[in-house]
């Protein structure tokens, strides 16, 4: 059960069944508030006689709602709400006002809630301003709110019934298709569209061109659709009140999406041309690395080939991040999808033919933003490759490993292997190693992070990123 059953069960004489019923009305209690204009309160008896229980309380999204505290779960004296329990007592609606602050007015209406047997089980109160209450067609706006509350069918579409807007426009029907009621966003939007006043015309006419709506109603399921109208885009929601099998009333909520499609649109287009630009430069690493490469076999000096190898794989480890962008829609990136793709990438490139070597990878996930998850990438690719060219000299075989873990406050990327170790006066702020330096450069500038290189049966570096990081998570 919901909050509502919670409540109910703990404080009130409801049986189970009665219950059900009212948490199960819940899901739509958000949609009849803002059809209704109103604020609407659930009220039912407690298990002391003289008190009713606030079971339920929504604030709409259509209208100004003044200040009232949230007093679900509290009791109130029965005679202090005397429109509720007269209601209560009798099933009559009653209308009425009642005074919430010194000289504060608030139009009041009461109808009752049943359940199967017939039985008064609540009493559900719209109270609103008295401006509200004066609008052309506000009783056949409350009386259908109250409708469609009573005839509601659960389990709820989540989607189809949520809560409406302040710009959605609202059109009502009766049983046979005619317009009873239109609030003034929907006249503006069908005024756009050359058409004039709508009460008291028929929802099928084909110059209001709803041909959604006829499919639904004879359905008798609620429906949702997108049509183009003139230059609009509108989204038509459709929801037939139902009873005794017959369609008694329909309510339709048309909102104006044109600007929101465009806008989507046009991100969907700005998202492409960042996916090719990051493709692009992918691409043209890929390709400088194959001018790199050719370099390498052309020249004699062991020196020089070795460089221009560790520069290729800086130039691949980059050209992975952007291989990922490439293939997504966001900015972002998981480092240890990268990290995990640079240690099969340096060890393609690096590794001996006749070396065996052993990799372990422990990975969560650590989401960042594409300008730090490069940094990162040549970092590992530095450390990787330092444990590949200096880690095993004179071994035929090692193991490199990668783990990375997330802590309340950083994120944590430890690079291990089982070699030979560091020097024993080996002295890594003194170190003239460029692969360091850019390493060391990367985290602490770049990152705001630190970094420690130590010997444990092997080398291992350790690495704390701050989780500040924006995009992180």
């Amino acid at each position: 059960m919901g909050v509502i059953g919670d409540v109910c069960r703990k404080i009130t004489v409801l049986t189970i069944a009665q219950i059900e019923i009212l948490d199960k009305l819940s899901g739509i209690f958000p949609l009849v508030c803002d059809l209704a204009h109103a604020q609407l309160t659930i009220y039912t008896k407690a298990t002391d006689e003289n008190l009713l229980v606030i079971a339920a309380q929504f604030r709409p999204n259509t209208s100004f709602s003044q200040y009232k505290p949230n007093l679900l779960g509290t009791t109130v004296y029965s005679t202090e709400e005397p429109l509720i329990w007269r209601t209560m007592s009798t099933g009559q609606p009653i209308c009425g006002q009642r005074e919430w602050a010194l000289g504060m007015l608030m139009e009041m209406q009461t109808y009752p809630i049943r359940d199967y047997d017939g039985n008064i089980i609540a009493v559900v109160s719209f109270e609103t301003s008295h401006e509200e209450i004066r609008t052309e067609g506000y009783n056949i706006l409350l009386d259908t709110a109250y409708k469609l509350l009573i005839n509601a069918r659960s389990p709820f579409d989540g989607k189809l019934h949520r809560a409406l807007s302040a710009s959605d426009g609202i059109i009502i029907t009766d049983d046979r298709g005619k317009i009873i009621f239109a609030n003034g966003a929907s006249s503006s939007i069908y005024k756009i569209l050359g058409v004039g006043r709508l009460v008291g015309r028929y929802i099928y006419d084909k110059q209001i061109n709803m041909r959604y709506t006829k499919k639904t109603t004879s359905s008798q399921m609620p429906y949702e659709s997108e049509l183009e109208a003139g230059n609009l885009i509108l989204v038509q929601r459709t929801i037939p009140i139902i009873q005794g099998g017959q369609v008694l009333r329909t309510v339709i909520v048309v909102s104006d999406v044109t600007e929101l499609k465009k806008k989507e649109k046009e991100l969907l287009i700005k998202s492409a041309v960042i996916q090719e630009i990051h493709h692009r430069v992918k691409n043209n690493l890929q390709t400088i690395a194959s001018l790199l490469r050719l370099q390498a076999r052309r020249t004699k000096s062991t020196e020089v080939k070795a460089a221009l190898r560790e520069s290729v794989n800086r130039i691949l480890s980059i050209s992975v991040v952007h291989e990922f962008l490439s293939q997504q829609d966001a900015e972002i990136i998981d480092v240890a999808e990268v990290a995990k793709n640079i240690l099969d990438l340096v060890i393609q490139n690096m590794l001996e033919p006749d070396f065996n070597l052993q990799t372990v990878f422990n990975g969560e996930t650590v989401i960042l933003p594409s300008e730090q998850a490069s940094s990162l990438a040549l970092v590992i690719n530095e450390l990787i490759q330092n444990s590949i060219e200096h880690g095993f000299i004179g071994r035929p075989e090692g193991l490199i490993g990668v783990d990375i873990s997330t802590n309340p406050d950083t994120y944590r990327i430890e690079i291990y292997d089982n070699g030979i170790g560091l020097p024993e006066d080996f002295n890594s702020q003194a170190s003239k190693s460029l692969g360091l330096q850019i390493v060391r450069t990367l985290i602490e500038d770049d990152l705001g992070g630190t970094f420690e290189l130590y010997a444990d049966k092997g080398t291992h570096a350790r690495i704390a990123i701050p989780r500040t990081i924006e995009g992180g998570r």
